[in-house]
Parts: structure tokens; sequence; C-alpha cells
């Protein structure tokens, strides 16, 4: 079956995935793997910030608490080139207040916020729809 008209293929987009914690890492380039999505991995500010530039993602998962550049830096830096329009989706561990999340989310290039455990279908849900992608067809086994 064909892709529905406007709708891309996730071979098509690549995510990078920015955690200094290489098991969330990990994890989370497997669901995004397993979706079908190609993957670029940082793990930490600078590194994201060079990738960034580097390859240009289709999206950004990014965790807020860093070393070297936090994610706030981050946030503020890609608005500053030619990396302004990437989308990014905040991942974080840290409880966030409403306030906090609110301020986050007026940010320009932030799209959404995720609290960790990151739930493997909330994820793919919101990168397909971000990436205006089609999930795979799963096939019975």
């Amino acid at each position: 079956m064909e892709n529905p008209v406007g709708f891309g293929k996730p071979a098509d987009k690549l995510v990078l995935i920015v955690d200094d914690d290489e098991s969330v890492r990990e994890l989370i380039e497997f669901i995004v793997k397993k979706e079908g999505f190609r993957t670029e991995k940082a793990a930490d500010g600078e590194e994201a910030l060079s990738k960034a530039r580097a390859v240009n993602p289709d999206l950004m998962l990014l965790d807020l608490m860093l070393p070297k550049f936090g994610g706030f830096e981050i946030l503020r830096e890609l608005q500053g080139d030619e990396t302004g329009g990437i989308p990014i989706v905040i991942i974080t561990g840290r409880y966030t207040d409403r306030s906090t999340s609110d301020m986050i989310k007026q940010e320009p290039n932030v799209r959404d916020f995720i609290e960790k455990p990151v739930k493997p279908a909330v994820l793919t849900a919101l990168i397909h729809k971000l990436l205006r992608t089609q999930p795979p067809v799963k096939r019975p086994a």
C-alpha cells in the first residue's frame, strides 16, 4: 500500500537523539529505529550543537540536563542560525512544574515535552505526527 498523500517515509527522516545517559540514548535509538527512522546521537551539549549543524536533522530529541551546555543553551543557540527550523522535543527526567514546561514550550523551536521514563508509544506517535510520516505496518506474527 502506498503512503497517503502528504506523508513521508520514516527512512527519509533523520532524528538526532541527545542525552548524556548512554542507556537512555540506546533505548530511544532502538525505539526510533524500529519505526524506520535514521538516527544520530550526541552525549553532551557541545556534540549536540556540532551534530545539529553538520547533519541538519529533521527532528531533535533533547534532554535538558546535559554536560558542557544545558538544554536551554542549546535551544537558544540553535535559534540563532540555519538550525533554527529544526523542531525539538524536550525529554527530561527532572520534574518540571507547569510554569517551567510552559516556558520551555514558548521557545519557537520546541514542539513538545516528554517526561522520562519515555513511553515508546507516546514517543513514536509524536515523532510520526511532527514529521508527517506513516508508522510501519505491523504484520501479524
